[in-house]
């Protein structure tokens, strides 16, 4: 499983590891601004001096494109965490009233839901001090309720609506793309 807030600090360190770079960019740009700019006093059309005016221009307009990238980089990942939030809340919600629409008790709310992290009957009922064969008939009425033959169905009845308009990839293709 993914830690969202490991992935979150890797990227900060990205971010500031890019934000670090530029800065030794900058520094590196205003001294050769200013070697051009007494090169060019001195010497006003020699060929070096203004070789090295076109390098400074490009390492200026490199600087210019990274910060502009960098931003939008940094923006993109914002939408995406809000658009994450907002999904795992839309999730929340619908497994919340689904659950209620079935008539599931507390007890089987609780199972349920530890049911779709991805828990068996043995870690659910250690999480919540009962019997195993507790938790199997817990499991087996929520499943009833749901009009559903196993987990992978229970899971499935949620995670349907979220892959809706999501074409699964041409046969044969799935193999190459994870690789």
């Amino acid at each position: 499983m993914i830690d969202p807030d490991r992935t979150q600090a890797t990227e900060r360190r990205r971010q500031l590891g890019l934000a670090g770079i530029m800065v030794l960019q900058c520094v590196a740009a205003v001294f050769f601004v200013g070697d051009v700019a007494a090169d060019l006093v001195h010497a006003p059309l020699a060929g070096h001096s203004v070789l090295e005016a076109l390098v400074t221009a490009a390492l200026v307009a490199g600087i210019l494109l990274n910060a502009w990238q960098l931003r939008r980089t940094i923006n993109r990942m914002r939408a995406q965490d809000r658009a994450l939030g907002a999904a795992r809340g839309d999730l929340a919600r619908i497994i919340g009233a689904q659950f209620e629409a079935w008539s599931l008790t507390p007890a089987e709310r609780d199972v349920g839901l530890l049911a779709l992290k991805g828990l068996d009957a043995a870690e659910i009922a250690g999480i919540r001090g009962a019997a195993p064969s507790t938790v199997r008939a817990q499991l087996t009425r929520i499943y009833s309720k749901a009009g559903v033959s196993g987990r992978a169905q229970f899971a499935a009845w949620f995670v349907e609506d979220l892959l809706d308009g999501i074409s699964a990839p041409p046969a044969g293709t799935a193999d190459r793309q994870l690789s």
